[in-house]
């Protein structure tokens, strides 16, 4: 993985046009749907077959994931007010 995020680029192994309009001039992409280069970041067909694809047209394996350890008790719940058939199958008013 890569301490940063890098942009998708049409000559990934992994990339794919959505209307299968991409073919490459010489060396460059281009798409015979806008007939331009090609350009993922813009493109509403762009797919990456790992499904990685991030908005933007950033890959999401150049990112490292962040986790963030959080504790229920801290954040605050709200509690659910219980009428009918439900109270009577609990026996309570409220379910937190």
């Amino acid at each position: 993985m890569l301490s940063e995020a890098r942009r998708c680029f049409s000559k990934c192994n992994r990339f794919k046009c959505g209307k299968n309009f991409l073919i490459f001039r010489g060396k460059t992409p281009w798409c015979r749907w806008t007939d331009e280069p090609c350009n993922p970041s813009n493109c509403n067909y762009a797919i990456c077959v790992n499904r990685r694809l991030l908005p933007g047209g950033i890959c999401g394996e150049t990112l490292k994931r962040k986790t963030v350890d959080r504790n229920l008790e801290d954040e605050m719940i709200p509690s659910i007010k219980v009428r009918g058939k439900t109270f009577r199958k609990i026996g309570e008013k409220e379910l937190i």
